[in-house]
């Protein structure tokens, strides 16, 4: 039979596309992926695939008359939003949980025949939801999606205004009060490194002369405005700061409410901005909105498993390990089919129990041989030939004659002696204090994940962007290659990555795992063919 036809959305640099082009039993017709270097290295990968930027403008009507009709959704919503990496909280609402609905929008619109979405494992609790939009009443509504209360917190007690709930509620008076966003980012980051000398010390140096361009002059205007009087005095006490005429003590002093009102700000205006629907502001304690919410996947749930849309849906939590992957990487699956062609679905089994998990040694030891490079303008690939010695693993993922993506981070001094003080398995917490000093702001804090020294005889933990988590070489004292991290995804090395050394990082930390990719597309496979010769048999 022809293969089946396939549009990936978010589809990022291509892994989950490639796990299902493996099986030839697909033909992926269409890509959705935004970034422009991911766009790059999809395209670079899959050259036949017609490749669009943002789903949110698609025009899936269109895309169907030029394309045909797809049998397959495949996609993975950028995670972001719902990821414990998400750490920093500097927004009320994740922009990736809107994704989400796109992701949905698409299923809906085109009708395919079966769909498979990917996330992390976080996306099936009940704590990832959405606040509740007036647009959404009438979904909730009808599809009879669960709904709860909650709280957005915008400002603590201890700054609190009067008039402060009237405010939040005017988006013209609150563009009044805003901060240009550059002003905001530097002064933003200042005050986040303000329990860490080093980084505060460098902060204010590096944005010392863009700062004293562009920090309004306080005395020019006089405003009653309580915002605006907060801001002046932060403005007054850095352009003093820098004169010499404060100390840095007091210049956050002065600093710290004005960042607190700003994010107040920021976040009341993504609450009218998102039109969401508030049912009070209260000031009990602090300033905090109260409002209604639904869980991300009880939202999924309702409207594709309900007779209007008519899908039988399955969800996992799969082990990129158990299906041959060295890396325990966790991630939520979600696959659905047509009532009409199979009353159930399920995902596969793995293959691999934890005592037969592949290695770090199975997939990178090859290429200890191979120098890595350190400027991305010097990747002009390097010539490999065939290894007999390797396992299967290794000779399945060494399939190209030249190797591209071997590039490192260079090493700092003090990385290097870090480097050399953590044994494979170890990690930042290993170090000695002294090697822990003007790093981060709170070292004992510091995820498991930095400053990892893998360990050859064992699976990665899940891959990220190792050049931010510092990931060392098991053996060598050097950070982990792209091409290192993209073999422990499981990405074979005729598969060329595009952009800078940070972006190529990036790509691989956010990809499917290809093999992992293939098993759910094989498993689906086998339920689409024996339902739609079932569905043939019975109409005759």
């Amino acid at each position: 039979m022809d293969k089946f036809s396939v549009i990936d959305l978010f589809a990022g640099a291509g892994g989950l596309s490639l796990g299902f082009e493996q099986t030839q039993k697909y033909e992926i017709k269409v890509a959705f992926e935004n970034n422009p270097k991911m766009q790059e290295t999809y395209q670079k990968n899959h050259p036949d695939v017609k490749l669009f930027s943002d789903v949110c403008t698609a025009d899936y009507h269109k895309i169907e008359k030029e394309f045909g009709k797809f049998d397959v959704v495949i996609g993975g919503p950028p995670c972001q939003g719902f990821s414990n990496a998400n750490r920093q909280h500097n927004s009320a609402i994740s922009k990736n949980n809107m994704l989400v609905k796109q992701y949905i929008r698409a299923i809906v619109e085109l009708q395919p025949k079966a769909f498979v979405m990917e996330n992390v494992s976080m996306l099936k609790s009940d704590v990832h939801r959405f606040y509740m939009e007036k647009t959404d009443t009438e979904d909730v509504e009808r599809f009879s999606i669960p709904v709860k209360k909650a709280e957005i917190h915008l400002l603590d007690k201890e700054y609190l205004f009067d008039g402060a709930e009237v405010l939040v509620t005017d988006a013209g008076e609150i563009q009044k009060d805003l901060w240009p966003d550059l002003l905001y980012s530097m002064l933003n980051v200042i005050y986040k490194t303000a329990k860490n000398p080093k980084k505060l010390s460098s902060s204010l140096e590096k944005h010392k002369k863009k700062l004293l361009k562009i920090t309004p002059v306080p005395g020019k205007t006089t405003s009653e405005r309580h915002i605006q009087t907060t801001s002046e005095k932060a403005f007054s006490s850095l352009l003093s700061f820098y004169s010499g005429d404060l100390s840095l003590e007091d210049f956050i002093a002065s600093l710290t409410p004005a960042i607190m009102l700003q994010r107040m700000l920021k976040r009341a205006l993504e609450i009218l901005d998102n039109d969401l629907l508030v049912e009070e502001y209260d000031t009990q304690n602090g300033l905090n909105v109260r409002l209604n919410s639904f869980a991300v996947f009880d939202y999924l749930k309702a409207i594709l498993e309900s007779d209007e849309n008519g899908y039988v849906i399955t969800s996992k939590v799969l082990c990129a390990a158990d299906y041959g992957a060295p890396q325990k990487r966790m991630r939520f699956v979600v696959a659905g089919i047509k009532k009409s062609i199979s009353s159930k679905i399920a995902l596969p089994q793995g293959r691999f129990d934890e005592d037969q998990y592949r290695t770090v040694r199975d997939a990178i030891s090859d290429l200890e041989d191979v120098p890595p490079i350190s400027d991305i303008g010097d990747d002009d690939g390097t010539p490999v030939v065939p290894k007999a010695d390797i396992g299967e693993l290794g000779a399945s993922l060494r399939n190209a004659e030249i190797l591209y993506n071997h590039i490192i981070t260079k090493t700092t001094d003090v990385a290097m002696e870090r480097f050399l003080a953590i044994q494979q398995g170890q990690n930042f917490h290993s170090l000695d204090d002294a090697l822990k000093t003007n790093t981060y702001t709170d070292a004992n804090r510091t995820q498991n994940t930095i400053y990892l020294r893998l360990n050859y005889d064992e699976p990665s933990g899940t891959v990220v962007n190792v050049r931010k988590s510092m990931w060392i070489h098991p053996t060598q004292n050097r950070a982990i290659s792209v091409r290192e991290a993209a073999r422990l995804q499981t990405f074979p090395d005729s598969f060329v990555f595009c952009g800078t050394k940070d972006s190529q990082y990036q790509q691989v930390g956010n990809a499917v795992p290809p093999i992992m990719a293939k098993s759910i597309a094989k498993k689906l496979a086998q339920i689409l063919s024996k339902g739609l010769n079932q569905e043939a048999e019975d109409n005759g």
